[in-house]
């Protein structure tokens, strides 16, 4: 039995969900989706309602509130600010061709919000080599490692988050894992990685007129007016790529909640309504 018989309840926790992780900083799916159904259901004959992961809308459909909630805040000027993000995303990726740069992520799939950056997975046979080069390059970084858990392991991810015209952050893998793909927490799908000549094909795809512009001059109209548009952006924080299309990042922190993904066995309170649901 379904949710959405119940009055789009299992839809209205996703767009509440998605206002609490724009608006409130809530940084994980699970916690967000579990604290929308509490507001939402608030308590039933005096007691706080119950629910069940199978009862709450799925990563996915929380990433499609967020996106919605970034179109009707930003209009039109998404798709061109999309396009600047693309053509800062081209140049890094040619600055940093040594280490196979792929691009991941909001700036590839096009689910930008404000404060979205640019999310580079690279594959250096030496990290020492990559940071000699990002230093040599003039850019300006933290270097950030990250303990997260991944298929019941931990593991360890080293971030470079660069200043540029608009925030980069690299990703370090070793060069074996080039030719794997880290599944999305949302579809579960294999993450799409985009080298140069595909990205090259996506602007020129999507951003026609303006990918034309680009190559006849090497620049994109009104690049700094459009960028500028993050200065009142929050600062970059847990929930940044929320409405990206996975990555190692998707995987939970190692000593916080558990994702959707739950023990199967684990008893939850379910929906009123819901108790003999199978």
């Amino acid at each position: 039995m379904s949710a959405e018989r119940f009055g789009g309840l299992r839809a209205r926790i996703a767009a509440e969900a998605a206002r609490l992780m724009i608006e409130e900083g809530v940084d994980q799916y699970f916690t967000a989706k579990r604290m929308a159904a509490k507001r939402l259901l608030g308590r039933v004959e005096g007691r706080r309602a119950r629910f069940r992961p199978a009862d709450l809308p799925s990563n996915g459909e929380i990433r499609e509130a967020l996106l919605l909630l970034a179109e009707r805040s930003e209009g039109s000027g998404r798709t061109r600010r999309l396009f600047a993000l693309r053509i800062v995303a081209l140049e890094a990726m040619r600055a940093l061709a040594p280490f196979s740069p792929r691009l991941i992520g909001s700036v590839s799939t096009g689910h930008i919000r404000r404060g979205s950056d640019i999310d580079l997975h690279v594959f250096p046979a030496d990290e020492d080599a990559l940071e000699r080069h990002v230093r040599a390059l003039g850019w300006t970084f933290d270097r950030e490692r990250v303990t997260i858990q991944k298929g019941g392991e931990i593991r360890e991810y080293v971030h470079y988050h660069v200043a540029d015209v608009a925030p980069l952050e690299l990703t370090v893998y070793a060069p074996r894992e080039l030719r794997s793909r880290p599944r999305s927490s949302t579809d579960g799908k294999p993450i799409v990685r985009l080298g140069v000549a595909a990205l090259s094909a996506l602007c020129a795809r999507d951003h026609p007129a303006a990918w034309e512009r680009y190559l006849e001059t090497g620049e994109v109209e009104g690049m700094d007016a459009l960028l500028e548009m993050d200065e009142d952006a929050p600062l970059p924080g847990p929930f940044d790529g929320l409405l990206e299309d996975g990555a190692e990042g998707d995987d939970e922190p190692a000593h916080a909640e558990p994702g959707e993904e739950d023990d199967p066995d684990q008893v939850y309170d379910p929906l009123p309504g819901f108790e003999g649901v199978a």
